[in-house]
C-alpha cells in the first residue's frame, strides 16, 4: 500500500511539473468525476500529458523536416496533420498509409520504399500505438480496466523508435527523419531526445502504478533499443 501511495504521488508530481500548475479544482469539477477513482483521474491526466507531448513532437519534427510535409496532399498544414493524427482514424488505420497504424505505420516511416510523408507515418503510428495502450480511451471510470503490460511494452517501443530516429539511414547514408543534431557552433540539440524521455518515463510510471494497484506482475523484456522489432500492444 505504501508503494502504491508513493507511485501515485510521484506520478501526480511528474504530471504537474510537466503540465504546469493546476487551475482551481472546483471550477474544473464535472459530475462524471464522481464515477472515477483516484487512479482513473491520474490516468486521465496522464493521457492528456502524453497527447500534449506527442503534439509537441509532431510540430518539432515538421519544422525540422519540411520536405516531408511537402509530400502530403495539396493544402495540408501541420495543424491539419495533427487533427488527422489524433482523430478516430487511429483506431481503424489511416487511408493514406494503406490502413497501417501503430507499429506498422512506424515501420513504414523508416522504409526506403515508402514515398510519402514520413513524419505523418511516424507520428500517426506513435499516436495509435499509445492510444491502444489505453484501450483506445481518452477517459477512464470506475469499471474500466487498463493493462500494465501494454503500458510497459509501449515504453520499450518508444525506446526503439527513439533509437531508429537517431540512427536509421537510407542507402545514401541520410537519416530518414531528421531530429537531434549539432549546430554550426557545436551545440547539440537534444530536445527530441528529451521529449521521448518524458514519454517513456510517463508510460513506465503508469505501468508500475497499475501493476501495484491490481497486484499484477509486469513481464520485463530484455530488448536492445537498437532492435528492429516492436513488442505487441
Amino acid at each position: 500500500m505504501r508503494l502504491h501511495s508513493l507511485l501515485l504521488a510521484c506520478l501526480i508530481s511528474s504530471l504537474l511539473l510537466l503540465g504546469g500548475c493546476a487551475t482551481n479544482s472546483a471550477s474544473n469539477f464535472k459530475l462524471s468525476n464522481l464515477a472515477k477513482s483516484d487512479i482513473d483521474s491520474v490516468t486521465d491526466m496522464h493521457i492528456k500529458e502524453v497527447h500534449k507531448l506527442c503534439r509537441e513532437l509532431t510540430i518539432k519534427l515538421y519544422k525540422r523536416n519540411p520536405r516531408e510535409l511537402a509530400k502530403a496532399p495539396p493544402g495540408t498544414t501541420v495543424k491539419k496533420r495533427i487533427a488527422q493524427i489524433f482523430s478516430n482514424q487511429r483506431i481503424k488505420g489511416f487511408t493514406e498509409l494503406n490502413g497501417a497504424k501503430s507499429t506498422k505505420a512506424i515501420t513504414l516511416s523508416f522504409s526506403e520504399e515508402y514515398p510519402g510523408d514520413r513524419v505523418f507515418a511516424l507520428m500517426a503510428g506513435l499516436s495509435s500505438m499509445l492510444f491502444a495502450a489505453y484501450n483506445y480511451q481518452d477517459e477512464f471510470f470506475l469499471l474500466d480496466e487498463i493493462d500494465q503490460q501494454k503500458l510497459y511494452n509501449s515504453a520499450r517501443n518508444l525506446e526503439t523508435v527513439a533509437w531508429q530516429l537517431n540512427n536509421r539511414r537510407n542507402s545514401t547514408g541520410e537519416r530518414y527523419i531528421l531530429s537531434n543534431g549539432v549546430s554550426e557552433n557545436g551545440i547539440r540539440n537534444l530536445s527530441y531526445e528529451r521529449l521521448f524521455g518524458k514519454l517513456i518515463s510517463l508510460q513506465d510510471m503508469m505501468a508500475l502504478l497499475i501493476a501495484d494497484t491490481t497486484n499484477r506482475n509486469i513481464t520485463r523484456v530484455v530488448q536492445s533499443a537498437a532492435s528492429m522489432t516492436f513488442l505487441p500492444i
